[in-house]
């Protein structure tokens, strides 16, 4: 297989790797602490377009592929996962479904406003009482002619305080669980519903990550994406593309650890040398610059397949499965090597450490998609 970067994806990757190092890698300890990313930095990554990477060109977008997608993924990534993360939600999850499922009329509504990014997607499926088993939803919308009347609580939902359109994964019959969900595109606007408290977070923190709440919320029978009942098809015919996106993130967060722990162990001297000249030290960056390596080539493989139109679920969970746990162990080790520096905010290894863990978590935890990958192989 040809992972060699066409043209379209080299400049995509490298207008990504310039905005990361010159924007975003520098205000990424600034918006850590304060827990939010400036609007300018979500107008400028408008500007040069990345709000559109999913979005077809006829409706103003870029409507690259899955493989350039990746590749520009990883590189926002390295300089802010935070970021990355509005990013990959707002393309992989909402543009992308309202591409494949919407009507006519959606499809005007929604993509041209979402690809400058005026309007920002949110994704929102779990509840504080179901995550992993989202066939047990207890938000539920009532069909009374004219409008769903929607009742309930969605919970940690990415972009959900400045979200223009919502995602909204709704239960409209309990009795056959997940052949009963419904998915809704919600209006920031809709009456009675409303945007709930701002978690507090380990990682990620600048990534804003909301509760929503529905109370007697009035939204419009033409809000339905899909069909009634179709909403479970339509959540997880997005998955895939969704785990290679964070799949991307976990790599670029890796790739950013190993730069700081190779540019730090040149310079640190301990019993008159450098680190980098101890072999255990050596050990550590030999190790997470193959995994890193690895986990790059599985997520572009998983996105080759998608891009070309076949099916990627064993190839996207194992990318999620290993890129997230080689992540997670290769910031581990970054940190490691900085010893106590590492345990202090003055060193971006600390926050790759706490921005790193939910990459086993979110998208599918690493428990599913061992689960995923086992089923695939075992038939």
């Amino acid at each position: 297989m040809d992972f060699e970067p066409n043209e379209s994806m080299r400049l995509l990757r490298e207008t990504a790797r310039e905005f990361a190092e010159k924007r975003l890698k520098p205000g990424a300890p600034e918006w850590d602490e304060r827990e939010a990313i400036p609007e300018e930095i979500y107008r400028e990554a408008g500007e040069l377009g990345f709000f559109g990477l999913s979005v077809p060109e006829e409706f103003g977008g870029l409507g690259v592929d899955a493989l350039a997608y990746a590749a520009a993924m990883e590189e926002l990534a390295r300089g802010s996962a935070a970021l990355q993360v509005c990013v990959t939600v707002h393309n992989s999850l909402v543009a992308a479904a309202i591409s494949k499922h919407g009507t006519d009329e959606q499809k005007k509504k929604y993509l041209p406003k979402m690809a400058t990014g005026e309007w920002i997607g949110a994704y929102s499926l779990s509840e504080p009482g179901s995550g992993t088993d989202a066939g047990s939803l207890s938000c539920a919308a009532e069909d009374k002619g004219d409008h769903w009347l929607v009742n309930g609580a969605k919970a940690w939902v990415t972009n959900g305080g400045f979200a223009r359109v919502y995602l909204v994964f709704v239960s409209t019959n309990k009795e056959a669980a997940s052949r009963g969900i419904t998915c809704l595109l919600v209006d920031r606007d809709a009456p009675g519903f409303s945007v709930g408290k701002k978690e507090k977070k380990m990682g990620l923190r600048a990534s804003d990550t909301r509760e929503l709440i529905f109370q007697n919320a009035r939204v419009p029978k033409s809000a339905l994406l899909g069909q009634v009942g179709g909403g479970f098809k339509i959540a997880m015919s997005q998955l895939d593309s969704g785990r290679i996106g964070i799949a991307a993130q976990a790599v670029g967060i890796a790739q950013a650890a190993l730069e700081e722990a190779v540019s730090y162990a040149k310079q640190r001297r301990q019993f008159g040398k450098r680190l980098a000249e101890f072999q255990l030290t050596q050990a550590k960056i030999a190790d997470m610059a193959v995994g890193i390596d690895a986990a790059r080539l599985l997520v572009w493989r998983a996105a080759s397949i998608l891009a070309a139109g076949g099916k990627c679920t064993k190839e996207a969970s194992m990318a999620k499965l290993f890129a997230s746990r080689m992540a997670n162990k290769a910031c581990f080790d970054a940190l490691q090597i900085h010893g106590g520096n590492g345990f202090v905010r003055e060193f971006p290894v600390e926050r790759l450490y706490r921005d790193v863990r939910v990459t086993e978590i979110y998208e599918g935890t690493t428990e599913i998609q061992s689960l995923i990958v086992a089923r695939e192989v075992l038939g």
